[in-house]
């Protein structure tokens, strides 16, 4: 069976199982990092030298680490249908630019804001480091917003693997930004993966610790 190494509330833990849950696999889950430690074990960083998770293990071997080339490699591989990966390859590298804008832009802005917020008792928290990623975050927000005014989804009328990242980077957004602007077309974006189940089991569902 498949396998995936990583506890349930690490964004990128979440990506990965986010696309399990699309694809209907059969998949174990065994918690690891954060509290549950061992991520800096010997067995573990044989797996992953990074010490970070996810990481995937398939029953012959196979091992892959970081999140989006896990989801991206479950939808060619399993993805008989389109539910993730599109059949057209200017919608797939559209699909993947976005996971990469998540990595390179999204992602780093918000994290001053996750860590102040979630990981920092009040007393010690930073206000200015957490306002200006809080400011960038909406900045970035503001580049997907213009996006989902052009396209229904990141990278077209359908939902891809694209949206994964992005939607987990949101789902945080609107919990760490409460003074946020109005963003309509990300709020429709947002209305509508959020209803899909498999976030709602991988994502939506679970509080940020």
């Amino acid at each position: 069976m498949l396998k995936i190494w990583g506890r349930k509330t690490s964004s990128n833990v979440q990506k990965a199982m986010w696309a399990v849950g699309e694809l209907g696999l059969a998949c174990e889950r065994i918690d690891i990092g954060g509290p549950f430690g061992k991520n800096r074990e010997p067995d573990y960083l044989a797996k992953n030298p990074n010490g970070l998770v996810p990481t995937l293990e398939e029953d012959d071997g196979f091992v892959l680490w970081e999140s989006n080339s896990i989801v991206r490699y479950l939808a060619a591989k399993y993805d008989r249908v389109g539910v993730l990966q599109p059949a057209d390859l200017k919608a797939r590298a559209l699909a993947s630019q976005w996971m990469d804008w998540q990595l390179s832009v999204l992602g780093p802005a918000i994290t001053p804001a996750f860590w102040g917020l979630i990981r920092t008792p009040p007393e010690k928290r930073d206000h200015a480091a957490i306002a200006a990623s809080q400011q960038k975050t909406t900045e970035a927000m503001r580049i997907l917003d213009a996006q989902l005014g052009k396209t229904r989804y990141v990278a077209g009328d359908a939902f891809s693997y694209g949206d994964i990242p992005v939607g987990v980077m949101t789902y945080r957004y609107r919990q760490l930004v409460p003074d946020r602007p109005a963003l309509d077309n990300v709020e429709r974006w947002f209305a509508d993966i959020s209803r899909r189940k498999a976030f709602q089991e991988h994502v939506g569902s679970i509080p940020l610790t």
